[in-house]
């Protein structure tokens, strides 16, 4: 047998499914195939031709190479959270609780994503990823609820980046109205997402690759300047640890859990593009390990060079209300210490940065809605696919939604911004925590079915311990989020607070039980014996399987120093 017997593609994928050589086949007809120029544009926006067995994760475009998913698993969801929103963090919690707190989120996410990674490989047809797995191995209700809220969500992320973006250049110029910038980025991000799967996988790639340079460059920097290489020649050290300070309080800790999941969310990314993928079973591994990479080096190593460089209590931080003008902690650290050029030069990227999530929460808002058509919890119109592989119509849609970032120009944008992230950071954690119970499930029906764990193309590295860990942190940031939610941090309990800090919640609820009232299903999860394991499945040769392990397993022992640096830390 040779090393091309041994790749590992499917053998067969079982339910809804048609063969395997369909994946490739979404230009439907030769009719379509002799267009050209505008005729073949206009061509492609008509509803794709399939059969009626055809699963929708069967007919999107097979655009996203595992180049792309790198980027992505390392940068994707930087913008916001970690590059504005950590400002007013800092101010709540310190340096110090403020790494603290983004570690314990990081600590949790990692489980999460091995587990996410685990469901994608096995069910990389599966239209809308982990959307679908409270619905497949929990409960309909559970995964109407959860599917809302996250849909909910990226579609408020869209306003969320472009509102942040007219903060980041007022900046330069805070003359010019707001909304002028917004139409320019709007415009951006709908013509990458309507190229398709291609146009945004290439334009991750160049907004991702922009970003780990700027943070990496920003850590370098920031040691420059902390040991006294900055133009000012003094030497930092941890002066603002002793002077305001290292913490605050555990209240301030707890403000950051929802900020952090905030700030690294879309890392889940790497399994919602699986049916958009070219080879998951290659790509979402090493995908997966990245996250970890992303969160200590990026994350917890960009925040420590803050936390060294801007004093907590700083005025130009976004919550401290002392000051007309609001920067990014990060252009705040070389600001604040005589460094001219590059404040600049992070603005910038910050500004490329929030363009990048907002065009990546287009995306995930227009699959997540093609996916609630498709399991039968939004209207069927929306579940069309179009000969390019794009969810047109859920597209359009969401395009329409992001229009309320035009909300820029408002006076009061930072109470926006506040509302609007009020809605999305607690729909991160529910998210997580579905996909961890549906992993859970997704175990005991493999172990009922008397199914071996060394069938499946990818397991998680955590096994099924990393998602009960990282549900029982999922469980303790809600009590966390609803302590501060009832009892504000620096501020007096009231209507207005709890809602803007705990108004995703509600939603959850809402839709939860306004599905249970209507389906009139009051059962609250499926019985292992119900869960039909099978359906939708990629199912691998388990022979083939084994014969991949044991070549890697040589190959390691065989390769040199430098190869098994590379395998441990990249996979």
């Amino acid at each position: 047998m040779t090393r091309s017997d041994i790749e590992m593609k499917p053998v067969a994928s079982v339910g809804k499914v048609a063969s395997v050589d369909s994946r490739d086949n979404y230009f439907d007809g030769v009719e379509s195939t002799n267009l050209t120029g505008w005729s073949k544009f206009v061509d492609g926006f008509k509803r794709q031709e399939t059969t009626g067995d055809t699963a929708a994760g069967k007919q999107m475009a097979k655009a996203i190479s595992k180049r792309h998913l790198i980027l992505m698993a390392l940068v994707t969801g930087v913008g916001t959270g970690l590059l504005v929103g950590s400002g007013s963090k800092l101010r709540n919690a310190g340096p110090l609780f403020l790494l603290v707190g983004y570690a314990i989120v990081g600590s949790f996410l990692y489980p999460t994503l091995q587990a996410a990674g685990e469901m994608a490989v096995n069910y990389s047809e599966l239209s809308g990823g982990y959307n679908n797995y409270p619905r497949k191995f929990v409960d309909e209700s559970l995964a109407f609820a959860i599917s809302w809220n996250y849909c909910i969500q990226w579609l408020s992320v869209i306003s969320i980046e472009l509102v942040t973006a007219s903060m980041t250049v007022a900046f330069w110029n805070d003359t010019i109205n707001a909304d002028v910038w917004v139409a320019i980025l709007f415009t951006v991000i709908v013509v990458i997402n309507f190229i398709g799967a291609k146009g945004y996988g290439e334009g991750e790639f160049v907004f991702g690759c922009t970003k780990v340079a700027m943070i990496v460059g920003f850590i370098i920097m920031g040691i420059v300047i902390d040991v006294g290489g900055g133009p000012q020649k003094t030497f930092i050290g941890g002066r603002y640890w002793r002077n305001p300070g290292y913490h605050t309080s555990f209240k301030g800790l707890c403000t950051v859990f929802v900020t952090g999941a905030f700030s690294l969310g879309q890392s889940e990314f790497v399994a919602l593009t699986a049916a958009e993928q070219e080879n998951p079973r290659k790509a979402i591994p090493t995908a997966c390990k990245l996250i970890a990479w992303r969160i200590i080096v990026l994350f917890l190593g960009s925040l420590t060079m803050v936390g060294l460089l801007v004093p907590y209590n700083s005025d130009r931080l976004m919550g401290s209300g002392g000051s007309a003008t609001h920067a990014s902690p990060y252009v705040l650290a070389a600001e604040l210490h005589g460094v001219k050029a590059v404040p600049h030069i992070i603005n910038s990227v910050i500004l490329l940065s929030v363009t990048s999530v907002a065009s990546s929460s287009l995306y995930s808002a227009s699959r997540t809605l093609q996916s609630l058509a498709d399991q039968g919890f939004a209207p069927s119109w929306f579940n069309y696919i179009d000969k390019q592989g794009r969810p047109f119509r859920a597209l359009v849609v969401s395009t329409i939604f992001g229009l309320f970032s035009f909300i820029a120009a408002y006076k009061n944008q930072e109470a926006v911004f506040n509302w609007l992230l009020s809605i999305s950071g607690l729909s991160q954690i529910f998210t997580w925590w579905s996909i961890c119970i549906s992993h859970v499930r997704f175990r005991a029906a493999l172990k009922y079915y008397n199914i071996s764990l060394d069938s499946l193309g990818y397991r998680a590295s955590t096994g099924v311990w990393g998602s009960y860990y990282a549900m029982m942190w999922h469980a303790l940031v809600l009590i966390a989020q609803f302590w501060i939610a009832l009892w504000p941090y620096k501020g007096q309990m009231s209507a207005q607070n709890f809602f803007q800090n705990y108004a995703g919640a509600i939603v959850l609820i809402v839709f939860y039980f306004g599905h249970k009232i209507w389906t009139r299903n009051w059962k609250l999860f499926l019985r292992v014996d119900q869960i039909d394991i099978n359906v939708d499945r990629t199912i691998f040769d388990e022979e083939i399987l084994a014969m991949e392990r044991e070549e890697q397993q040589l190959k390691f022992k065989n390769g040199g120093i430098f190869y098994k640096i590379h395998q441990v830390l990249l996979g």
